[in-house]
């Protein structure tokens, strides 16, 4: 596997010996100091260009890299808006497990959203072209404190829908259960944890992309519920994990609420609870509730 020095000699070189290219820069989780170094982080690079249509027409030239095992045009999708003349990317695995997310941008482009990313760090210039770019910090990214209107509305998101928890496990309709669950439900979970987080540590710390670090500020028997919440295909173990969910999130929103000063409704949690436990011992045959 290619080494960081190797993989910034290869970007530096073909940025110095193509004259399309008038700038580098790069961002994402290696310009962050906080985050753990490992074999798996991507090279998320940027190449400031005159015109991105040669780039894409002629696609030659990104093989220089390495040997693609596969890849990924993200501003091809169907589904998602793109400006292709301005901001076009390739999200490259390669060979030796290397990935590199690269992106080419017009100087327009460059110039008005450099700085919509903090983690961002210019690697090479050749015509002064960029503006002035503090050093990388991921403090956008910090945990906000809620206002007393989105706390609310996060503990009744979660109270409220896990109703259609309930009825999706009498019902055994496991993938929308796990939807319900995972994109919803979860979220909220995830949120309330991530306040407390920022509580902890007078909000000054980033939880990651789905609060993948909360292990680094909750207690680690905190931290082993929240894991425990996850479950698999069995409806049995859908409804524990569900139960646990619960309790892990009413202890939290208490915390929360407690620290913060905002009110708590807990009556409705309650509520909540007792509906979920009472469609869990309905029978399958029940006519009515």
């Amino acid at each position: 596997m290619r080494n960081e020095k190797e993989i910034y000699g290869l970007v530096m070189d073909i940025a110095k010996n193509d004259d399309r290219i008038v700038a580098v820069y790069m961002n994402g989780s290696r310009t962050n100091s906080k985050v753990p170094r490992d074999i798996f982080q991507d090279y998320d690079i940027v190449y400031v260009v005159r015109e991105t249509k040669t780039f894409i027409e002629d696609t030659d030239w990104i093989h220089k890299f390495g040997k693609i095992l596969y890849m990924q045009y993200p501003d091809e999708s169907p589904y998602e808006p793109s400006d292709r003349e301005n901001n076009y990317g390739w999200l490259m695995q390669f060979e030796d497990g290397v990935r590199i997310d690269l992106t080419v941008q017009t100087i327009s482009f460059t110039q008005k959203h450099i700085h919509d990313d903090k983690l961002c760090r210019i690697l090479l210039d050749k015509e002064n072209i960029l503006p002035a770019v503090p050093e990388p910090t991921d403090a956008q990214y910090y945990v906000k404190k809620p206002t007393k209107a989105q706390f609310l509305a996060s503990a009744n998101e979660f109270w409220w829908c896990s109703n259609n928890i309930a009825k999706g496990l009498w019902r055994e309709e496991m993938p929308y259960v796990q939807d319900m669950a995972n994109f919803v439900v979860r979220k909220e979970l995830e949120r309330m944890l991530s306040w407390k987080v920022g509580i902890i540590t007078n909000f000054q710390v980033s939880v990651g992309k789905s609060a993948k670090y909360l292990y680094k500020w909750l207690e680690t028997n905190e931290y082993q519920e929240y894991l425990d919440t996850y479950f698999d295909g069995n409806i049995e173990n859908a409804w524990t994990a569900v139960l646990r969910m619960c309790d892990l999130f009413e202890r939290t929103a208490e915390y929360v609420a407690g620290k913060l000063r905002y009110p708590y409704n807990v009556a409705e949690g309650k509520a909540a609870r007792w509906f979920l436990e009472h469609v869990r011992q309905l029978p399958k045959d029940s006519e009515s509730f």
